[in-house]
């Protein structure tokens, strides 16, 4: 009775605790699962729905997919100037079916937009981009956007990647398509203005230059935003400040993260984060010249591709970071951004790596990304408890 009441005294006073259980933070892990294979080295993808997408194959066809049901179906009508891909041959032909893109009212006007390289008899290949209506399973009513010529007989580096940015505007990349830097003319092709290689450009949706595009000069291409690419493929634009940011690949490491900016000039060859892959090149001295530093380069060579902004929730933690997967190790990256400028970096997937083209995102939110090899897969990237 004594024992009882001094408890009672305890408990009221505050001075007995009874010890809850400790909540543990949940901790998530991504993982990768695969819903499509068989394709042949797909390079991008485009919901038009949840279930259904297009797909790019850089060595095949352009396909309608249907994740569900896992049906493949062949889009008829592409142009005839597209490249057959010699990678059987060669392996190091980037040639072949790059970006894949909807317009933003597709569901009203069915126009889609596709780049690949194009070919011209007896004079070579080079990054092409059309618009096309979708109907049913075949394209019609076919326009060249854009031509990024001259024709060469070099397969390398064409570039490809395009985004619509909250302007509605088309940006595209186009790659200089060189080798070796000891091949650069006088005046290098990404610095040249009259040369349509080596720019990203920024376009009306229906193939016209906006008003509001940097002036250049008189002897400009038409449509140049920014200069000094070599060999950008992927592009995307931050949802949450309306930025486009691009990857950019080097030669001998140099691989980069770009803030795009109307006018800037990106500098290769004069300048870059890595080396050249022609020891002995020296590059000129351009007079004038102001170049922009790029907001991220790796030390070791990466290869990145078709990046992306992540906004859905299955990564909360992930939300607003920028996903950059990579070729040459297989990397999957992700940055956290603040300020336009790369406060974090890790990468994903370090035991399971593979050479991915394209990250991207479905209508509700879904991470897929695809794999860069003879057997193709479209994987998804799904949040494992644990």
């Amino acid at each position: 009775m004594k024992k009882t009441f001094v408890l009672m005294i305890l408990i009221a006073m505050g001075c007995a605790q009874v010890e809850q259980p400790i909540a543990k933070p949940t901790q998530t892990t991504p993982v990768k699962e695969a819903v499509i294979d068989s394709l042949k080295h797909p390079w991008s993808i485009a919901f038009i729905s949840e279930e259904e997408v297009l797909v790019s194959e850089k060595d095949g066809d352009l396909l309608r997919v249907n994740l569900e049901s896992k049906k493949k179906t062949i889009i008829k009508g592409f142009p005839r100037d597209l490249t057959d891909s010699i990678r059987v041959v060669y392996r190091g032909d980037n040639s072949g079916t790059f970006e894949v893109r909807l317009h933003p009212e597709f569901q009203n006007n069915r126009f889609i937009y596709v780049s690949y390289a194009a070919k011209k008899v007896g004079e070579g290949k080079t990054t092409k981009v059309i618009r096309a209506r979708l109907e049913k399973d075949s394209l019609r009513d076919i326009r060249t956007i854009l031509e990024a010529g001259p024709y060469t007989r070099g397969y390398y580096h064409y570039g490809g990647g395009m985004t619509f940015g909250p302007d509605k505007k088309l940006y595209i990349t186009i790659g200089e398509r060189l080798f070796r830097e000891i091949d650069e003319p006088e005046m290098p092709i990404a610095q040249d203005l009259t040369d349509k290689r080596g720019k990203i450009y920024r376009l009306n949706p229906d193939g016209s230059i906006p008003d509001d595009n940097p002036d250049f000069g008189p002897d400009a291409q038409p449509g140049i935003y920014a200069i000094g690419i070599r060999a950008a493929q992927g592009i995307a634009v931050d949802p949450k400040s309306g930025n486009v940011w691009f990857s950019e690949h080097g030669t001998r490491q140099g691989d980069e993260v770009n803030l795009l900016k109307a006018g800037a000039n990106y500098g290769w060859p004069v300048i870059t984060t890595g080396g050249y892959r022609s020891r002995d090149y020296v590059p000129p001295t351009i007079e004038g010249a102001t170049f922009t530093d790029p907001k991220w380069y790796w030390q070791h060579t990466v290869a990145p591709t078709g990046l992306m902004f992540y906004t859905g929730d299955e990564f909360p933690e992930w939300k607003g970071d920028l996903l950059v997967p990579g070729l040459s190790r297989g990397s999957l990256w992700r940055f956290r951004i603040a300020n336009d400028t790369i406060q974090s970096a890790e990468e994903l997937f370090v035991n399971n790596r593979v050479r991915s083209r394209k990250v991207v995102q479905s209508p509700e939110g879904k991470l897929y990304m695809l794999t860069d090899e003879p057997n193709g897969k479209i994987v998804r990237i799904k949040n494992k408890t644990i």
